[in-house]
């Protein structure tokens, strides 16, 4: 799987940081999300796709990734 991030509709509210900050952090400068890790494991799947359920505005999505 492949995060996807749009900055310019994420309002900051940090879910996604709060659920998975091995995957997700917070600009200093705006607070909007930083995606660490755009490819993370396979392991960490349902809680990438717990914090992307879990964005208020709809900025993150997922792509899978055929291998």
């Amino acid at each position: 799987m492949k995060i996807k991030a749009d900055t310019g509709r994420c309002v900051g509210a940090g879910m996604c940081a709060l659920t998975l900050p091995e995957v997700f952090d917070q600009s200093e400068d705006d607070g909007t999300v930083e995606v660490l890790d755009p490819e993370p494991p396979a392991e960490r799947a349902a809680a990438v796709r717990r914090a992307v359920q879990l964005c208020p505005s709809g900025a993150l999505s997922l792509d899978s990734i055929e291998e």
